[in-house]
């Protein structure tokens, strides 16, 4: 098929993943149902906020900005954050939340069943009661649970997206704009606030000594001294359509680790050692490989270090952003106007194919063929070494 030609199908069939299910309207027809329910008896005056944010590290890490923004305007204000325990160090060193709280969600437990939701929600909502909550921000556009949580746990004012399923159990809605996440999260910061957030902001990464300590010392270890010029790429992500081809990275390490007399440090999580593995094997210089071996708190200080980050849509590159190192990200199935690294453009570049498909907004092509999903194995290595090459000058 030609490219023109999968292009057109692929666009069909995306439109049809993003209609609403028959499962899905039955759902959202009962949780309006549900949504009309009593509330449970009100409660004194807290002062305290709960943002809610299931997600795993990138979109946890968009949301920090935020919730910089309302500590800001309201300080005196108690800010805890409930998210799942994979997020949980990350968002503990921002000195703006008070207290972290976790949840197994529902959904997101990678490779895990997990509880039934409902009986998940009134368990959950019960402790939260305890605590005592005057107002939340769903921060996820289609958190539905979550909507249904922070109403089971009686607060009073739920901030949210007018999106469907979540819209009956917010007491105040917007609308969610095609805008990059960082502004998407500050407009429902703006509506718990009533206050504009500034034009200028900034995604930042709290780096502790330790991590740069340690981080440091591993690369000593390793042959990598003080001085030592570092790259440092994260091939894989959680998508098999976002994974660009191993011979592709190979040859692109080769020259950029020759161009720039830089040493070239792979990371990832221990599962994706063998994708690393097959670029190492394709590679004419050598390669240090940190996958399954650090810390995110150790990963930021590794990449505050290096010269630059390069890989496929991920958390990592937000993490490289957000600790002001220069990245080059590779765009596919996910909206770069939404998720792009944040920051100055001519220091975070974003890298696409040119098939008119994308972006299909769609990660999960699972039962269909990987050839038919080309959007990143398209982009070529002279795409990518010429983002490079501007970002560095």
């Amino acid at each position: 098929m030609d490219k023109d030609t999968l292009a057109r199908r692929n666009k069909r069939l995306a439109l049809a993943m993003h209609q609403e299910s028959p499962k899905h309207q039955i759902r959202n027809h009962l949780l309006r149902i549900i949504a009309k329910a009593p509330l449970p008896p009100e409660r004194a005056v807290t002062n305290r906020l709960l943002i809610i944010r299931p997600d795993h590290l990138g979109d946890t890490l968009l949301t920090t900005p935020a919730i910089s923004v309302i500590k800001q305007q309201r300080p005196a204000l108690s800010i805890h954050a409930l998210c799942g325990e994979w997020s949980a160090d990350l968002l503990d060193r921002f000195d703006e939340i008070d207290q972290v709280l976790t949840l197994p969600f529902p959904g997101f437990q990678r490779g895990a069943a997990g509880a039934n939701p409902y009986a998940l929600a009134l368990r959950s909502a019960r402790k939260l009661r305890q605590i005592g909550y005057d107002s939340a921000i769903i921060m996820r556009p289609d958190h539905w649970w979550g909507a249904l949580l922070a109403m089971l746990a009686g607060i009073r004012q739920r901030i949210g997206y007018d999106q469907p399923g979540v819209a009956p159990f917010l007491t105040e809605s917007r609308r969610l704009a095609h805008q990059h996440v960082v502004r998407q999260n500050l407009s429902l910061a703006a509506a718990f606030t009533g206050i504009s957030a500034p034009d200028a902001i900034q995604l930042k990464f709290p780096l502790r000594a330790e991590e740069r300590e340690s981080i440091n010392a591993r690369l000593a270890e390793l042959g990598i001294g003080a001085g030592a010029r570092i790259i440092c790429i994260h091939p894989g992500s959680g998508a098999v359509s976002k994974i660009w081809r191993a011979d592709k990275w190979a040859a692109l390490a080769d020259t950029i680790a020759r161009d720039y007399d830089a040493r070239i440090v792979f990371t990832g999580a221990a599962e994706e050692k063998a994708i690393i593995d097959e670029i190492a094997a394709n590679m004419r210089m050598g390669a240090t490989i940190l996958a399954g071996a650090t810390s995110v708190g150790q990963l930021a200080a590794l990449y505050c270090r290096a010269l630059l980050v390069m890989g496929p849509d991920s958390g990592a590159m937000h993490l490289a952003a957000a600790v002001d190192t220069r990245t080059v990200a590779l765009f596919g199935p996910a909206d770069p106007v939404e998720f792009a690294p944040w920051g100055d453009r001519r220091r975070q570049a974003v890298v696409t194919s040119d098939i008119a498909c994308g972006p299909c907004r769609i990660l999960d092509w699972s039962g269909d063929k990987p050839e038919y999903h080309p959007c990143v194995r398209d982009i070529t290595v002279s795409q990518v070494l010429a983002a490079a090459r501007r970002v560095m000058t």
